[in-house]
This record gives C-alpha cells, structure tokens and sequence, in this order.
C-alpha cells in the first residue's frame, strides 16, 4: 500500500478506457461482463455515467464501480449556507472595465481553518447549470485538508489549476498528486477530497456543457500541442473505514451535504472511460511561428470544452509557457485586440511576458470586445529590440481561460475580496503617438 504520494502510479493516455484494480485485491474486475449476478468479493456494481446512454460511441463516456457499498447509501441532502459560490449572474451589474486583482489572499489557519470547499469562491461566470450551459472561474484558498469530507458537483466539470501548494486529492478512482505547473479534471458526478500540507491557492474553470477534450490539430498534424500520452489517470485505491462522512454536493449553483456512516473512497476496482485526469504542463510542446507575426494564442490551447458552434469554445484552456521566440521583422508580443471572446488570465509563477504589474497568484478578465493588449513600456521596448532569437517567458508560467460567453462579475470578487487594483488602466496611460503622416 503506497504511503509515499510521491511514488503513486497512474494509467498513461488521454480519453482511454482503463481497467484498475487495488492489488489488495486481486481479479476484483468481473470477467466477460459488467453486472454479474455476484461480484467478486461481495462488491456492489455501479455505473457513473458522463454521457447520454445513447451519445455516439465515440463520444459516450462511462465508468463501472465495484465498490463495498454503493453510493446510494447515504442520509438525505439538507442545504449549506454558502456565500462566495454563485450563479446568480442577474444580481451583478454588468461591468465591461478591463480587471485586474493582485494575488487572492490565502487564509492564515491562527486565523480560520479553511478547506478546500470552504475556499472556494466565485469571480465570474455566465448561463445555467439547469438548462447545462455555462461556464464559472472561481478562486481556491484553503488551509487544511478535508478530513471526512468529500466534494460532488452536478453542475460540471472542474479544471483546477494549483498556483501554490501540492494538492492531494482522493476520488473514487484513486488518489492523485497534484504541484503547481500541473492540473487536473474531475469531471461532473465524481466525489474527490482535497489535502494540503500548507496554505494553498489557485484556480478553477468550471464548465456546464460538455467535457474537456484536447484540441484539433488540424495542419499541424499528429503531434504538438499536449500529447495524449503525458496525461495521467488515477489507478484504483479504496479504503473499508467507518466513520462519520460527509458528501457535499454543487446543485443547481448551490451546495447541499449529505451523511455517510463510512468513507466513499470503497471503490476496490473499475474499468471505463469516465476518470479524473491530471497533465504536467511543462510537457506542453509548443508550436509557433518561425518567420513572421505573432500567431494567435489558440495555438497553445492545452484543452478545450466545444460549444454547438463549429470552431467556438464554451471555454478553451491555454498557456503561455517558456519557449523560443524567432519571427523576423515583427513585434513580438501579444498585439492589440478586441475578441468576440472573453479573456481570464492567471499567472502561476514568474513574470508575464507582456505587462508590468501582473503578479502570481492575481488574475486579469478582459471582457468581449473591451480593448487590451501590451503596456506602454512593453510596447516601447518591442518597437526598439533586436529581432533575434531568444527565449522569452523564462521561469514564467501564465494561462487564459477564454470562453465565447460574456462573463458576469461577482459581488466578492469586484467588492468583498478587497484585492481589485483599481489603477489597472493606468498601465496603457501613457502611450503616446508614434504617427508620421500629414496632420
């Protein structure tokens, strides 16, 4: 039995069917069949479906559970008071200001002991997790691992994006390490627990509509971008323990609790499609262009959740990692733009490549169609440097969630977070005329 998180082991590939077993407990998979009429060692079986039953085969996402009590063995849910998760867009006036908050205070435990459930709050979002379409970002900062205490969401998927602090993580599946500069999903319906060594911070993209998928590569080819094979899956693990538990669970945007008389972790096998998963970034394999202009960030797309609109993303996952710059006679950092698509972005460590000012562990949200692009020194510097190859973002690691949906500020995040810096425009104040031409 592994005691060392560090030595855990995990299925390889992105999307595969996987069959896991506990090695205390060997041939616990039944043979030939999902629901025989005795499984082996007295377990019950249990599908977790992620899809429609009837969604196309190669899109149809489930798992089979044999575990030592079905999770259907639980007191009724009764409602928990929660202040900072929200989908209540309605009640936030609609703000089109570019945003910038400086690094999200993490909660000192002499303070207040704070989960992982606890320190989770809202900073925008839009559309309905009951009619399942919709997307939310929402803020971590916790202190102290949730003993006896595991979380569920109804709603959809979570990307989590540790910026500060290790995240051990408990599912149904198994058991997963999880450092900065790595991340994980756990998809809708799957109960996970959060443990940290030390106050901890980050980020969450939640998504209503689909599930994560990687992006097409179109005339790339077969290779670049995250390859399939970097990304890793829990193997099997459960633990027989009785205790007094909690499953608390995201419903409708509002979170309820339930009691157990014993840890959810039971699951001694499983086999399926339907797994949490986690990618280290810095496997990422960046394209970019080797002769001219600034290519559109798209190209550093780690994952993607599709909308019905061909080519349109309820929200995409991009990073902006260390890698070689080279184009020729062209200014090399991001360009101005306005974007038919909304821009969240966070910086896990280092220096962001293109603005003073943005610190780790802080974020920007740049709406649709509000301009932006490089600060005034940035532009300055650019115009002046020498087009040579060099490395650019070295030690730095930043990431966009960009969604085609127009995001609504929450109350804690514009007002009670206190961590808005309201002199954020300033940094594009002094750009000044570079124009040549006739009056």
């Amino acid at each position: 039995m592994v005691t060392d998180w560090e030595d855990l082991k995990y299925h390889s590939g992105f999307g595969n069917h996987f069959s896991s077993e506990d090695p205390r407990c060997p041939n616990s998979l039944p043979k030939d069949q999902n629901s025989p009429q005795i499984c082996p060692y007295g377990l019950y079986a249990e599908q977790l479906s992620g899809t429609a039953f009837t969604a196309p085969r190669e899109t149809n996402q489930r798992t089979w559970f044999y575990r030592i009590l079905p999770a259907v063995f639980h007191e009724p849910f009764s409602p928990v008071k929660s202040d900072l998760i929200t989908n209540q867009w309605d009640k936030s006036e609609p703000n089109p200001n570019r945003t910038r908050w400086n690094p999200f205070d993490i909660p000192s435990i002499e303070d207040e002991k704070k989960d992982f459930i606890d320190g989770l709050a809202t900073v925008c979002g839009a559309g309905d997790p009951c009619s399942r379409h919709g997307a939310a970002i929402s803020i971590y900062a916790c202190n102290s691992s949730m003993n006896d205490r595991a979380f569920c969401n109804a709603d959809g998927d979570f990307l989590i994006v540790p910026q500060h602090g290790a995240l051990r993580i408990t599912t149904e599946f198994g058991r997963m390490l999880v450092k900065p500069e790595e991340i994980c999903v756990i998809q809708q319906g799957i109960r996970f627990s959060v443990d940290v060594d030390q106050p901890s911070r980050g980020y969450v993209l939640e998504v209503f509509d689909n599930h994560f998928r990687l992006p097409d590569l179109g005339p790339i080819g077969a290779n670049g971008l995250a390859n399939p094979r970097d990304f890793e899956t829990p193997t099997a693990w459960y633990e027989d323990r009785e205790c007094e538990f909690i499953v608390v669970q995201k419903y409708q945007g509002s979170l309820f609790q339930s009691k157990l008389n014993h840890s959810c972790y039971d699951v001694v096998a499983w086999h399926g499609n339907y797994a949490p998963y986690k990618y280290d970034l810095r496997k990422f394999v960046v394209v970019n262009s080797v002769s001219i202009d600034h290519m559109d960030p798209s190209i550093f797309t780690v994952l993607t959740c599709p909308s019905l609109k061909h080519g349109t993303a309820i929200a995409d996952f991009v990073i902006f990692p260390p890698r070689w710059s080279v184009q020729e006679h062209t200014f090399r950092p991001p360009y101005y733009h306005r974007n038919c698509m909304t821009e969240f972005m966070g910086l896990i460590t280092g220096k962001y490549e293109a603005k003073e000012g943005f610190q780790a562990g802080g974020a920007t949200l740049h709406s649709c169609m509000t301009p932006h692009g490089p600060d005034s020194a940035c532009y300055e510097s650019a115009i002046k440097d020498e087009c040579k190859p060099m490395r650019i973002a070295e030690g730095s690691l930043a990431f966009m969630f960009e969604t085609s949906l127009s995001l609504a500020l929450t109350h804690w995040s514009m007002k009670s977070c206190h961590r808005v810096d309201h002199d954020y425009f300033k940094c594009w104040s002094s750009l000044r005329k570079h124009f040549t031409g006739p009056k």
